[in-house]
């Protein structure tokens, strides 16, 4: 679930929903009816004009209940089987999403490289 949240974060509400509607993953039909509550509660309750321009400021998911049931085997076996939930939380503002910056892994190596040569070590020669 945590996956599909970080996917969608910083997304317009269109392109996170189409992201959503086509993963095959079992939380993005759960994300995509919160989105779509989300979307018509700002509309409904916010006084947001248009329900296409919003995009998804927060998105991130925390523990739920963690169940332990049993599982029973054969002979008299039984083992611990633990049902986990989690919550989602989605936070929608109003306007066109900020512009991300593309960095390429080769640019974040140069950049951690440059950090490593910049730094000081205390209580050193």
């Amino acid at each position: 679930m945590w996956y599909l949240a970080k996917l969608i974060r910083g997304m317009s509400i269109d392109q996170a929903l189409a992201q959503v509607e086509f993963n095959d993953k079992k939380g993005a039909k759960i994300i995509k009816e919160v989105l779509l509550e989300a979307q018509e509660m700002a509309v409904r309750n916010h006084n947001v004009e248009y329900k296409s321009n919003l995009y998804v400021a927060e998105s991130f998911t925390g523990k739920g209940q963690y169940l332990k049931r049993i599982r029973y085997h054969g002979r008299g076996m039984f083992g611990i089987m633990d049902k986990v939930y989690c919550h989602y939380f989605v936070k929608l503002v109003e306007g066109s999403p900020p512009a991300v910056e593309q960095t390429t892994p080769f640019d974040q190596a140069k950049e951690y490289v440059e950090e490593l040569k910049n730094r000081t070590v205390i209580y050193s020669l």
